[in-house]
């Protein structure tokens, strides 16, 4: 998408990456867009808008992932500063606000712990038939041209706990930035 967000009557160009990356260019030249912000995402960004959403006179960049979570950045303040000795006080709309959200809070974790009960009520019967759930998959292969290595994407709209990797051939596992996976090897038996 292209908006002002910087606010200075240019507009920018916001970009939602595969690999969760947003990020803003500015057109300080007519050469190059320049990098101005960038922000990630732990998941595939699949559209990206810019505009005033949540609050007149600050702008935000909404962007909706693949597993269909809508993340909003704005450009209103998220914390004020007070004088020296002086205490913050919140406003009435704000506290009400607060207690609303914690309420909320609180029923959508009582209905968790009865729903999850009734799981268990229901698994434990005798009539209970198990099924695997279907998901679906995104799931990207591509091959990295400066360095000759591959990178093995996948993306569930659910946690995923393990991935199993076999292969005819012997690999080499490389470490990227965004990877907070265990690795661990077995070997094969040859036959």
């Amino acid at each position: 998408d292209s908006f002002d967000i910087l606010g200075d009557g240019v507009k920018e160009l916001l970009v939602g990456r595969d690999d969760g990356m947003i990020e803003i260019y500015n057109f300080e030249s007519a050469d190059d867009p320049v990098l101005r912000h960038d922000y990630a995402l732990s998941e595939s960004i699949a559209s990206i808008q810019g505009g005033c959403v949540g609050k007149d006179g600050y702008d935000e960049i909404l962007a909706a992932t693949y597993s269909g979570w809508l993340t909003g950045l704005t450009t209103e303040p998220v914390h004020r500063e007070g004088g020296s000795g002086e205490e913050l006080k919140l406003s009435q709309e704000m506290q009400s606000k607060i207690s609303s959200l914690r309420n909320e809070l609180e029923q959508l974790q009582i209905k968790v712990l009865q729903e999850r009960d009734k799981y268990q009520q229901s698994s434990q019967s005798s009539t209970a038939v198990s099924s695997v759930p279907a998901f679906s998959v995104n799931d990207k292969f591509t091959l990295n041209k400066e360095d000759a290595s591959y990178s093995l994407i996948l993306e569930v709209q659910t946690a995923i706990d393990n991935v199993l990797v076999q292969s005819d051939v012997p690999l080499d596992l490389l470490d990227v930035d965004k990877n907070s996976a265990v690795v661990s090897f077995s070997s094969c038996d040859s036959e």
